[in-house]
């Protein structure tokens, strides 16, 4: 009985892998996210996108905790599991409930997560795992759920170095930041406030954690099933 926590960035995947929890982390890209998670097998009872993500609604912002109600990814909704839905909300103590989409690229400007806002019928966040995640989810008839912790806010635009930080095994890449730094130093206020903002996001993830307990509370671990 195993819980699949689906994530971007090993960090991530580190606070997720608790008891009765699996980690995966895509590192950004979606095939290959795919292939690592149809890889897997075993007694898996749930799936779980957690980590950080934009804010795609202007009224969120950095630190808050958003629980999905429903994956937008493309033209397809997936609805997540109104039981554990409720167990996060509840445990975590967030008011922010909603949609999420998945994107494949980076959602990297103020402009584009307006348009994403509106083109995704007003989706609340943005990531590039919950789309892969639900449609396994879906493939393999296990419960979705998702908590995303907001990280940049809807009128936060990513600097160049913090759009390279990321390697496909979901690593940062210090040589990449400090390299787009040396060609744009400008960036550098810009990608001190990235930080700053990700660390608040982070320290909020983990006492989300913290509370969910085994198995981020999913089924046979908090939930209660049919």
């Amino acid at each position: 009985m195993t819980i699949l926590a689906v994530c971007g960035l090993t960090r991530e995947a580190e606070i997720a892998g608790t008891d009765g929890v699996v980690a995966v982390a895509g590192g950004g890209d979606a095939v290959a996210l795919q292939k690592k998670l149809d890889a897997l097998h075993g007694d898996l009872t749930g799936v779980i996108s957690i980590g950080l993500g934009g804010a795609l609604s202007p009224n969120l912002k950095v630190g808050d905790v958003v629980i999905g109600e429903s994956v937008v990814a493309g033209h397809d909704i997936f609805a997540c599991d109104s039981k554990w839905r409720v167990l996060l909300a509840a445990r975590t103590g967030t008011p922010h409930q909603g949609g999420i989409t998945g994107s494949d690229t980076v959602i990297d400007s103020a402009a584009a997560k307006a348009a994403l806002f509106h083109a995704s019928g007003g989706a609340l966040v943005v990531d590039m795992e919950s789309q892969v995640a639900a449609r396994f989810a879906a493939k393999r008839g296990l419960k979705l759920a998702v908590l995303r912790v907001i990280s940049d806010d809807a009128s936060h635009a990513l600097p160049p170095a913090a759009l390279v930080a990321m390697q496909p095994d979901g690593s940062i890449s210090t040589r990449r930041v400090l390299w787009s730094l040396v060609k744009n130093p400008l960036q550098l206020p810009a990608l001190i406030r990235t930080g700053r903002h990700s660390g608040k996001a982070f320290e909020k993830l983990l006492r989300c954690l913290g509370r969910l307990g085994p198995g981020l509370g999913g089924p046979g671990f908090g939930c209660v099933d049919l």
